[in-house]
């Protein structure tokens, strides 16, 4: 499988596997199918049983839309956003979008990769009107928009889209379900917890993330030296010296960074 290094701002080279075409189809058609499913049940619900006419049909297009085109045009965006980069389909294929950068996507990027899908997905158009030959046309425009995506995938050096070009991301193969366990965010219940590096906060969200990825492939392979660079790096940037081993001065970044964030608490940098 193609391997893909990405420098980080420490200076520091991550590998990561691209993920391979097959599974960013077999991705694609999951979600393909997780929207067919919803927009055959919105509608059966809102139509079945009912003579469709033109004017009921325009006293119903506005609830069309809000409830059933918007959310399908949405689907991406949210999905990628609240799951880390995953949508369904790319959760069950074990694929994630990362960023070029080698953290998590940023809020732009993403909807940047959204933008693009605009000629991917015909679904925007609305599904307003239900008949079997619209419903027919729509699956196979869809389809036919979707292998000229795999295309250009798979004609592209990192296996990108347009989208991916576009945003500076790339899809990778996760080998495991990303889960909240796998973000930087951690839920600190220790009473009278002791905060060691309050100059954590000096440090972006695309730094932490850099150094969760770091410390993900040191405890996948006991990289150490890795570990020991990027913690010197972090030490002369926030001019601190610690007795800590790499690992554990790392990991006590991570805690340390999720304690200020979530309780707000007021440090003197």
């Amino acid at each position: 499988m193609p391997l893909i290094k990405i420098s980080t701002i420490f200076n520091i080279d991550l590998e990561f596997e691209i993920a391979p075409v097959y599974k960013r189809i077999f991705a694609y058609l999951v979600d393909f199918t997780v929207l067919l499913l919803y927009v055959i049940s919105m509608k059966y619900l809102y139509y079945n049983g009912v003579t469709i006419t033109e004017d009921s049909m325009n006293k119903r297009m506005g609830i069309d839309i809000l409830t059933i085109s918007l959310p399908m045009l949405l689907y991406s965006f949210v999905s990628e956003v609240l799951l880390h980069g995953q949508t369904i389909g790319k959760k069950l294929f074990n694929i994630r979008v990362i960023s070029l950068s080698g953290g998590e996507p940023s809020l732009s990027q993403y909807l940047i990769r959204w933008m693009f899908r605009v000629f991917e997905w015909p679904f925007f158009f609305g599904y307003i009107m239900f008949s079997g030959t619209a419903f027919t046309a729509y699956i196979l425009i869809t389809l036919f928009l979707g292998l000229s995506v795999a295309i250009i995938i798979a004609t592209t050096k990192k296996n990108q889209r347009l989208g991916d070009i576009a945003a500076n991301t790339v899809v990778v193969d996760t080998k495991s379900d990303f889960s909240v366990d796998d973000t930087i965010f951690m839920n600190i219940t220790e009473e009278n917890y002791e905060v060691k590096f309050p100059e954590v906060l000096r440090l972006s969200d695309r730094d932490i993330n850099t150094i969760k990825n770091v410390l993900d492939v040191f405890y996948k392979s006991r990289q150490h030296e890795l570990c020991e660079r990027v913690a010197l790096k972090v030490q002369n940037v926030l001019n601190v010296t610690t007795d800590m081993p790499a690992e554990i001065f790392l990991q006590k970044l991570l805690t340390d960074y999720n304690y200020l964030a979530t309780q707000q608490v007021p440090t003197n940098l």
